[in-house]
């Protein structure tokens, strides 16, 4: 059982993470810079589904995010796959093949991402 305190701390990292990545998004698109507007458009567009699922487009996300040792992105995945459905199995699954291409770089990398998967099953539990 989590206590109150410990609670409050776990949905606090999700909604911290999200509030500023809102935040900050708001101000760079906001400045209408047709490159950068542009190429948020081509992310969020290479997302969709295509040849491949929405589901599987974001574990290549998180593998490659691991590997490129990118916190942010990390944990914009892991929100992402968690709201698609991705079993425990399945992330601990990229989190190998992460390490493995990646090499040990990416076991603190691995560390925090376990962190903010047990925050976002703490928060919607």
């Amino acid at each position: 059982m989590v206590t109150n305190n410990r609670q409050l701390e776990i949905m606090s990292k999700v909604k911290e993470f999200n509030d500023y990545r809102v935040k900050m998004n708001d101000k760079i698109l906001g400045q209408q810079n047709k490159t950068l507007n542009r190429f948020f458009n081509i992310d969020t567009n290479a997302y969709k589904e295509g040849a491949l699922s929405v589901k599987t487009k974001e574990l290549l996300g998180l593998v490659s995010s691991m590997v490129l040792r990118c916190d942010d992105c990390i944990a914009y995945h892991l929100e992402t796959c968690y709201k698609l459905g991705v079993t425990k199995d399945e992330l601990f699954e990229v989190f190998s093949i992460a390490n493995l291409v990646g090499g040990s770089i990416c076991i603190p990398h691995t560390r925090r991402a376990v962190e903010f998967w047990e925050a976002l099953e703490e928060e919607h539990a």
